[in-house]
C-alpha cells in the first residue's frame, strides 16, 4: 500500500504543474509518465550493471557508452535549470522517442512525445518531486500510478470516464479470470480493467514467495500457476484498444508499472469497419476471439456508415452503448464471458434497437446477472445511473441474477473515503451463492433475487431492477381526522393564550 507521504508528494507534484500554468489533467499525467519512463530506464540500466558485476559478464546496455549523459541520474542533477530544460527538450525527449520504439509496448506511443513543460523552473521542481517517489518497488509503482490516474475526474471528448478501482475489482472477481485465458477491453482507456486482472492473477495464482530481480521492481515468483504462464502473461493475455492515443500511452505505462511490459495495445475504433479487417482473430470469435472481456465503453454517437455491418444487423442504431454490447459478443469465443458497465437506459429503453440488443442477449446467449450500481459511483457524473451486465456467449438464458447495490462503500467526496455501508462485498457473495445453487433467490423484496427469462420476455425484455423488485408494504395506523382536528384546535388555543400574555407584558 502507498503511504500518506507518497500521496502527499504526488499532490505536491500536481500542485507544481497547476502553479506552473498546466491545468489539464491528461497533459499532467502524460508528462509525468514520460519522465517516469526516463527514470525507469536509468534504473534498469543500473540493475544491468549490478548484475554484470555479480556475474563477471559484460553488462547489457540500454544506453550506449556515448549516451550516458542521457541517463536520468546524470541530467537530473544539473544545477543550471535552463541548461537542464534545454537538454531535456533537445536531447532526452528525442532519445525517448527512439528508445521507446525498442522498449516495451509504450514505445509504440512514444514516437510523437514532446515536452509540454514550458518553464525551466517548473521542470526542475517536477524532477525533484519525481526523485522522491519510490519507483524501486513494483507494488508501490502500481499504486502510485493508480493514484495519479484517480485525478482524471472529468470525461474525455469521446465520452470516456474512468471506472473507480473498487468497481473494476468487483467485475474481475465476478468473472474470475485464469492465467491461461485471454482478456481484452475494446475501449480500454487507461487499462484499468487489464491492470485489475493482473492484480487478481497475482493475488490468486502466485506462490507467496518471490524475489526482487531488478531495481525497477519486477518480481520473479517461485513456481505457481501464474509463474508457469509468465511468458504468456507478458505477451499474449492482455489486449486493449482505444481511439485516443493519449489514453493508450497512459494504458501502456499503467500496465508496465504493474509488471506487464508487452501487452497488445492498439490505436483503433473497435466499432469501425477497419477493426475486423485489421485484427480478424481478435475481432471475430468464430476465428479466434477472446476468453474474457471487461469494459466500460464510452458514451458517444456513432455514424452508421462508419460501423461494421455485422453490428448493425443486430441493432440499427448510432448509440455506442448498444453497439458495444453486440461488439463484445462478437469478440468473445463461444463460452467466453464478460462483465460490462452500461447506462441504465440500456436496461429499459423502448426503441427497437434497445429491445433487439436485450433480446439478443437473452435468447442467444446466457445473461447471468444485472447488478444495479449506485448513481454516485462516477463522482463527476453524480446523476448517471449504471449497471453491470454479466454474460456468457452462446446458449440461452434460463434465469437472471439481479442485485440492487445501494452503496459502493465510498463517499462521493473528492477523497473518496471508504465507509461502513458497502454492498459490493455482498454482491460477490450472493452472486457466487447463486452460481453454486446455494439458495433459490425467489424473494423479490431482497437486494438479491432471480427473474426467469420467460418473465423478462413478457416485459419487453426489460432489465431494470425496479421492474421486477417487489416492495413489502406495512400497515400504518393513522388517527381519525376528527382526533387530529381536535388536537390542532387545542394547539391553536394554546398559541392564542401565549400571544395574549405577551401582549399584556408589552403594555
Amino acid at each position: 500500500m502507498m503511504n500518506n507521504q507518497v500521496k502527499s508528494d504526488i499532490d505536491r507534484l500536481w500542485l507544481e504543474f497547476a502553479t506552473g500554468g498546466i491545468s489539464n489533467s491528461l497533459t499532467i499525467i502524460e508528462q509525468i509518465s514520460f519522465l517516469i519512463f526516463a527514470r525507469l530506464l536509468d534504473m534498469e540500466e543500473a540493475q544491468h550493471e549490478k548484475n554484470a558485476l555479480r556475474s563477471g559478464e559484460s553488462p547489457y546496455h540500454i544506453f550506449r557508452i556515448d549516451q550516458q549523459a542521457l541517463r536520468w541520474k546524470n541530467w537530473s542533477q544539473m544545477s543550471d535549470g535552463e541548461a537542464m530544460f534545454k537538454f531535456v527538450c533537445d536531447e532526452v525527449f528525442p532519445h525517448l522517442r527512439i528508445l521507446g520504439s525498442k522498449k516495451f509496448t509504450l514505445g509504440e506511443y512514444m514516437n510523437n512525445v514532446s515536452l509540454q513543460i514550458s518553464k525551466a523552473s517548473l521542470l526542475v521542481l517536477v524532477v525533484k518531486q519525481l526523485e522522491k517517489l519510490p519507483l524501486d518497488n513494483s507494488d508501490t509503482q502500481g499504486d502510485l500510478y493508480e493514484y495519479l490516474l484517480s485525478k482524471l475526474t472529468t470525461a474525455g471528448i469521446h465520452g470516456q470516464f474512468r471506472t473507480p478501482h473498487h468497481i473494476t475489482k468487483l467485475m474481475v472477481q465476478l468473472i474470475d479470470p485464469k492465467p491461461s485465458e485471454t482478456i481484452g477491453d475494446p475501449a480500454c482507456g487507461t487499462a484499468g480493467f487489464l491492470v485489475a486482472v493482473m492484480e487478481y492473477l497475482r493475488t490468486t495464482y502466485s506462490a507467496p514467495e518471490f524475489d526482487e530481480t531488478r531495481g525497477g521492481g519486477c518480481k520473479s515468483y517461485s513456481c505457481g500457476p501464474l509463474e508457469l504462464h509468465q511468458e504468456y502473461v507478458q505477451h499474449s493475455i492482455f489486449h486493449g484498444f482505444d481511439f485516443d492515443a493519449t489514453m493508450l500511452r497512459l494504458a501502456a505505462m499503467n500496465l508496465m508499472l504493474h509488471g506487464v511490459e508487452n501487452p497488445d495495445l492498439h490505436y483503433m475504433d473497435t466499432l469501425s469497419k477497419a477493426f475486423p479487417e485489421k485484427f480478424p482473430v481478435i475481432a471475430d470469435g468464430d476465428k479466434g476471439g477472446l476468453d474474457i472481456i471487461l469494459s466500460n465503453p464510452p458514451l458517444k454517437r456513432t455514424l452508421a456508415e462508419d460501423v461494421h455491418p455485422s453490428l448493425l444487423k443486430i441493432a440499427q442504431t448510432s448509440k455506442s452503448e448498444l453497439l458495444f454490447i453486440v461488439l463484445i459478443l462478437r469478440m468473445l469465443k463461444s463460452g467466453g464471458r464478460s462483465a460490462t458497465i452500461v447506462p441504465d437506459g440500456v436496461l429499459f429503453g423502448a426503441s427497437k434497437a434497445h429491445v433487439a440488443v436485450r433480446a439478443y442477449l437473452l435468447n442467444h446467449n446466457q445473461l447471468e446477472g444485472v447488478i444495479s450500481l449506485p448513481s454516485g459511483v462516477f463522482r463527476s457524473f453524480a446523476g448517471l445511473s449504471t449497471a453491470i451486465l454479466v454474460f456468457t456467449k452462446g446458449g440461452s438464458t434460463q434465469d437472471v441474477f439481479f442485485y440492487d447495490a445501494q452503496s459502493d462503500g465510498h463517499s462521493q467526496e473528492e477523497n473518496c473515503q471508504e465507509n461502513v455501508d458497502n454492498d459490493l462485498t455482498d454482491v460477490l457473495t450472493q452472486y457466487r451463492r447463486w452460481r453454486n445453487g446455494e439458495s433459490d433467490f425467489t424473494d423479490r423484496t431482497a437486494k438479491a433475487f432471480k427473474v426467469s427469462a420467460a418473465d423478462i420476455r413478457a416485459h419487453n425484455f426489460e432489465l431494470s431492477i425496479n421492474r421486477y423488485r417487489e416492495t413489502r408494504h406495512q400497515k400504518v395506523k393513522v388517527e381519525e381526522p376528527k382526533v387530529i382536528l381536535a388536537r390542532m384546535r387545542m394547539l391553536e388555543a394554546e398559541i392564542q393564550r401565549d400571544m395574549a400574555e405577551l401582549e399584556t407584558m408589552l403594555r
